[in-house]
């Protein structure tokens, strides 16, 4: 049984920076520095040892004391388990955790629970540029079934795609209020500075949302983005060396900025 040693704070904090110092390509062969700082941290099955603290940018850093959401939850499922990507900031994780149970009261089944970060996050052989820092989480617009689905099937089951490839707007006949529900819900909480979606999605909101459409402003159209949603948490407390995202613009965003999104 292998076991996990703990390592100085300032050997930790150390390594921390020097993984930091190769990811943002102050090395001297930035590209070679970059793939090998992807083979560092996606060979990394536990976390590091310490204090929760996110170190650098979303999409160029690191973190320590992570931890992992469970695979199963009363209302959540983690989805591509092998991957190893369900770890992150705690805060991070006690808000999904919330967000299950406050989606379920609003009549959500349950969460189906992507791509978080990798165990002391840091870049990733495949797919994002964030999720990075353990303050990134993807949420999939599939409610959870009604049975609990076997490893086999959360590894290769296909997420429903609420998006049109060719006309790039929301397919009416899947879109429900429910949609909308949760994501008003994810919005709702403080932690959450962003939650990027499809911009047929975000056009979605921004012609059907009535009464508040405060909490617009933090629902940002961003490529892909079209099975799930992506919720962003800011630097939390004992993070020093986490670098912030500038705030949103004011508004709900339903103005030429969304426009701008479909335009030849």
């Amino acid at each position: 049984m292998k076991t996990l040693t703990r390592s100085l704070p300032g050997r930790l904090l150390l390594t921390a920076a020097l993984a930091v110092l190769a990811i943002t390509g102050l090395a001297a062969r930035p590209a070679a520095a970059e793939e090998l700082a992807k083979n560092l941290f996606g060979a990394k099955k536990l976390p590091a040892v310490a204090a929760p603290q996110s170190i650098g940018f979303y999409s160029k850093g690191c973190f320590a004391g992570g931890v992992a959401i469970p695979l199963n939850g009363p209302k959540w499922e983690v989805m591509r388990p092998s991957r190893n990507r369900r770890w992150g900031h705690p805060t991070m994780i006690a808000l999904i955790e919330k967000l299950s149970r406050d989606a379920a009261a609003d009549g959500w089944p349950g969460l189906l629970v992507g791509d978080i970060s990798q165990p002391r996050g840091g870049p990733m052989l495949t797919g994002h540029a964030s999720h990075q820092i353990g303050l990134d989480a993807d949420i999939w617009l599939t409610p959870m079934p009604d049975r609990k689905l076997s490893l086999e099937q959360r590894e290769n089951m296909s997420a429903t795609l609420l998006v049109d490839e060719k006309t790039h707007l929301v397919k009416d006949a899947l879109w429900a209020p429910a949609h909308t529900r949760l994501l008003k819900r994810a919005a709702s909480y403080a932690e959450v500075e962003r939650i990027l979606v499809n911009p047929g999605i975000k056009k979605k909101l921004c012609d059907t949302v009535k009464g508040d459409r405060g909490w617009l402003r933090k629902v940002r159209p961003f490529w892909g983005h079209d099975y799930h949603f992506h919720i962003r948490i800011g630097c939390q407390p004992g993070s020093p060396k986490c670098k912030a995202q500038e705030n949103t613009a004011p508004g709900d965003g339903c103005d030429q900025s969304l426009a701008w999104w479909f335009t030849d």
